[in-house]
C-alpha cells in the first residue's frame, strides 16, 4: 500500500513549539542530525509493506529522501484536504490500491517493523477506516513523562496512534463529519461531541469501552471501522512540545550512538 505522510504544519506565534520554528516547517526539525520527518520516511524506506511515499507540504527544496518512490504534493491547507489529495495521488499511481497508510511527519520514532505490523494486523479484515491507539501503561513505560492528552475509557485510558490505514473511498464519503472530527484530534471530548451528547455524556462519566466508541463512530458516519490497539509507544508518541522534540531528540541521539557502536 501507499504511504500519505502529512507535513504541511507551520507552527503560529500561539504554538508551543513557534519558538522552534520561527515560521518554518514543523516537519523539518531537527532531531539527532536530521529533519524529523526523515526518521518516519526512513521507516517507511524499509517498510516491506509500503510501495509509494506521497509527502503532503513539502517540495524536493526541503531535501528529504525516500528509498521508496517519493512524490511531493502542495500543501492543500486543511489537514482532510491534504489526506483527500494523498489517497487521489496514490490512485493515480495504481488505481487498484484500496487502502493507504495515513502517517503524521511527527512521530520520528516509528520503526519498519512497526509499520508492517500495522499493515498486516488491519488487512486482517476488510472495514473502512482503521484507527489506532496507545494504551497508557504502554506510553509511559517507553516514555515516562511524554504527557500526552488522554482519552479516558472504562478501564483504559488511550493516546491516539499518528499512523493509520483507511479505505481510498474515504477521499469521496462523509467529508464534512470527518473534517470536523479531524479539527478536534486534539481534543477527546469535542470529537464525543461531534457523534453525539450522549456519547459526550458517557465518556465523561468513563462508562465507554473501545469498542462502544468504534460502534458509535461508525454508526455516525456509515462506514465499517476497528481500533487497533498498539503494543508499540513509538505510533503514538508525536512531536507537539518543547519538553517532547527534547525527549525525542535524547532518544534518537542514544539510538543513534547504539547503532554505531
Amino acid at each position: 500500500m501507499d504511504a500519505i505522510v502529512t507535513a504541511g504544519g507551520i507552527p503560529l506565534p500561539e504554538d508551543p513549539l513557534y519558538s522552534h520554528t520561527r515560521g518554518s516547517s514543523k516537519a523539518l526539525l531537527e532531531i539527532a542530525g536530521k529533519p524529523m520527518i526523515q526518521w518516519v520516511l526512513d521507516a517507511l524506506s524499509e517498510s516491506k509493506a509500503v510501495d509509494n511515499v506521497i509527502i503532503m507540504g513539502l517540495t524536493a527544496q526541503s531535501g528529504v529522501t525516500c528509498k521508496k518512490p517519493y512524490h511531493f504534493i502542495p500543501n492543500q491547507g486543511r489537514m482532510l484536504a491534504n489526506i483527500v489529495a494523498g489517497i487521489k495521488k496514490s490512485q493515480e499511481l495504481d488505481p487498484k490500491n484500496e487502502y493507504v497508510l495515513i502517517v503524521s511527519s511527527d512521530i520520528p520514532g516509528i520503526k519498519p517493523e512497526m509499520v508492517d505490523w500495522l499493515a498486516k494486523t488491519c488487512l486482517e479484515t476488510q472495514d473502512d477506516i482503521y484507527y489506532g491507539v496507545v494504551p497508557r501503561p504502554i506510553m509511559e513505560k517507553r516514555y515516562p513523562n511524554s504527557k500526552r492528552t488522554w482519552t479516558h475509557l472504562k478501564g483504559l485510558d488511550v493516546c491516539g496512534a499518528d499512523i493509520n490505514v483507511v479505505h481510498v473511498r474515504m477521499a469521496s464519503e462523509h467529508l464534512d463529519t470527518w473534517e470536523e472530527l479531524i479539527g478536534n484530534r486534539k481534543n477527546p471530548l469535542k470529537q464525543a461531541g461531534v457523534i453525539g451528547l450522549d456519547t459526550l455524556l458517557l465518556l465523561l462519566f468513563r462508562q465507554l469501552a473501545i469498542e462502544d466508541i468504534v460502534q458509535r463512530v461508525m454508526a455516525r458516519i456509515g462506514v465499517r471501522g476497528r481500533a487497533i490497539i498498539w503494543p508499540h509507544a513509538e505510533a503514538g508518541m508525536d512531536v507537539d512540545k518543547p519538553h517532547q522534540l527534547g525527549m525525542m531528540r535524547a532518544d534518537l541521539s542514544a539510538e543513534k550512538r547504539d547503532t554505531t557502536l
